[in-house]
């Protein structure tokens, strides 16, 4: 279930953090020497609303900041307190009115992966202490600081065991070393995305966050890969472990260097934590202080329509407009969840529409939910600024009573770019999804083609290297002389009977088309070992794939219309070598 939007009334401000810091509680920590005051004057000096101390297994930092500020008061209270240390205890607190602290630390958890565990001020050192415990870091280790502590609980133990103390569970830089998205790896498979997509995890830190590049940790975790379906909150992190960046290593980071803003409506442990449960990515954003702000809404038209996301110009009754973002409400709350923008197209390179009245048109879109969609549907619907236009940005929470049905009998789902209608096989997944019944339970197996190719009943080996997105022709029966097809959507599993050319949707029906007028020609196939590429082609601006598979009996499967987002493994090496011959004959 959604969290509760907070109410339009409420003042929501900026504020700078920086949740990964470390002290001279770590013993890896590179300037042993500073003290905690520095650290605050520094992060004070950064601009920063927020921190949090997070050292090496241990909170053995924020105790020392913390006996030191009691050493003090309690000289205040004897009148012992000398003028130094007078104005040493009163830095302290005018900086500790302005700057949120908080408490934690950053576990590293079995086969060297690290998680941050952070929470309230107000916990107690005893508190922080019996959850390190309770995370096996030994006890004769709890005061040394040292990234290694021995075998620990793994990673998903860890954050159930941070979650239910009321921590927020971060997994740390998770695109670099000892991260739990394993970049760079050649394995992880449900492993990684166990760790990447738990329910007990708030969100990723990552190293990226403000990389040009199309391939970052956010845009891979962004909902749009049918693996990783739950978008993920990704902020970044200094990982301090010196006052100031180091002239002579531009990796090695000082405070604030890396920081992430939080649009709150109070300064808050709690406003942070309620941020990241729920399902407003636009709020965070990576901090430029001699920048323009991050404009998540053109940064959202980059990566274009998908599975997760749409965009429509207006919301107008005349044209049907209004209506299709219902539609677009009701398909991503039957299929992953997702995010509509009104008041712009998805061409980044076209200026914003806007709307001109955001407050009437948020109403408009509420009443029309209400009205038109059952059961009800909570949804979140906020206020944007792109190109100096207001739009709209519509958060839509996986819905937890499917099937959601528009004007009583209509159910629409999400597939690829597309909103469609759902045909018969698609309605029965969605109530098994809310029955809480697996995909094979109570439905018959689709009988075996009449040649006995593209049968549905695969070996296991084949399903764990056929792409993720796409569609295969798992059957064909033919009925007085008409023929019936049987489809295996790869992203879900889904099987579909009983469709034909007439009745396909879009990609469905260039699969059925292909099938029929333009059979498979081996030797145009460009192979790579037991898997190949037939054609590569553009459609609705997505460069798109049909592949093949061969068994070792010499079958061979045709998934047609694979997206990048369901490439991988041996997949990813075929496309790789063919764009670098590619590349290659066209500077020739």
């Amino acid at each position: 279930m959604a969290q509760k939007r907070q109410q339009p009334n409420e003042d929501m401000n900026w504020y700078c953090a920086d949740l990964h810091l470390h002290t001279p509680g770590s013993s890896d920590y590179l300037e042993p020497n500073i003290s905690y005051l520095e650290i605050l004057q520094v992060a004070e000096s950064c601009h920063l609303d927020v921190i949090a101390i997070t050292d090496h297994n241990t909170v053995a930092g924020i105790k020392k900041l913390r006996e030191e500020i009691q050493g003090l008061e309690l000289l205040e209270q004897l009148n012992r307190i000398r003028p130094e240390e007078k104005r040493t205890l009163d830095e302290f607190r005018r900086l500790l009115k302005k700057i949120l602290v908080l408490p934690g630390f950053e576990l590293t958890a079995t086969l060297g992966f690290h998680v941050l565990g952070i929470f309230p001020p107000e916990t107690t050192l005893r508190e922080l202490e019996h959850i390190l415990l309770t995370l096996r870091v030994p006890s004769n280790k709890l005061d040394i600081g040292a990234t290694e502590v021995g075998a620990t609980v793994d990673v998903l133990t860890a954050y159930r065991i941070i979650n239910e103390a009321g921590g927020l569970v971060i997994a740390a830089h998770a695109n670099s070393s000892h991260g739990v998205a394993m970049q760079g790896f050649n394995f992880g498979g449900q492993t990684k995305i166990a760790y990447t997509q738990d329910p007990n995890l708030h969100a990723l830190e990552v190293t990226d966050l403000e990389s040009k590049h199309r391939r970052t940790t956010a845009n891979f975790f962004n909902g749009s890969k049918p693996e990783y379906p739950r978008r993920m909150h990704c902020i970044q992190g200094s990982d301090a472990h010196r006052l100031h960046k180091d002239p002579f290593d531009k990796n090695r980071l000082g405070v604030g260097d890396r920081v992430t803003e939080f649009n709150l409506p109070e300064l808050s442990f709690e406003a942070i934590k309620h941020l990241f449960l729920s399902s407003d990515f636009s709020r965070t954003r990576p901090y430029r202080p001699k920048q323009a702000p991050f404009d998540h809404v053109q940064a959202a038209r980059k990566q274009g329509t998908n599975i997760v996301q749409s965009f429509h110009e207006s919301i107008t009754r005349r044209g049907g407009n209004l209506y299709a973002v219902l539609c677009d409400i009701c398909a991503f709350a039957n299929t992953n969840g997702g995010t509509i923008f009104v008041g712009v197209s998805d061409n980044s390179k076209e200026g914003a529409i806007g709307i001109k009245k955001p407050a009437n048109a948020i109403k408009l879109i509420r009443n029309e939910v209400e009205k038109k969609i059952t059961p009800p549907l909570e949804i979140e619907i906020d206020e944007q600024e792109t190109q100096g236009k207001k739009i709209l940005q519509i958060a839509v929470p996986v819905g937890d009573n499917s099937p959601y049905v528009i004007d009583d009998y209509k159910i629409y789902v999400r597939d690829e770019t597309d909103t469609n209608l759902a045909v018969r096989d698609e309605i029965v997944a969605l109530v098994k999804r809310n029955l809480g019944l697996k995909e094979d339970e109570t439905e018959e197996t689709p009988p075996p083609a009449p040649d006995g190719s593209n049968s549905s009943q695969e070996p296991a080996d084949l399903l764990t290297t056929e792409p993720k997105t796409g569609v295969e022709i798992a059957s064909t029966e033919t009925r007085k002389g008409k023929n019936f097809y049987t489809l295996r959507d790869l992203r879900n599993g889904n099987v579909v009977h009983n469709v034909t050319r007439q009745s396909a949707r879009r990609l469905w029906q260039y699969a059925l088309t292909e099938h029929e007028t333009n059979a498979l020609d081996v030797k145009k196939v460009e192979w790579y070992g037991d898997i190949g590429c037939w054609k590569k082609y553009k459609r609705g601006g997505q460069t798109r794939y049909d592949l093949v598979q061969r068994e070792t009996n010499g079958k061979l499967h045709i998934y047609y219309g694979v997206t990048e987002d369901g490439i991988h493994g041996p997949w990813q090496k075929l496309i790789e070598s063919m764009n670098a011959e590619e590349e290659a004959s066209t500077v020739q």
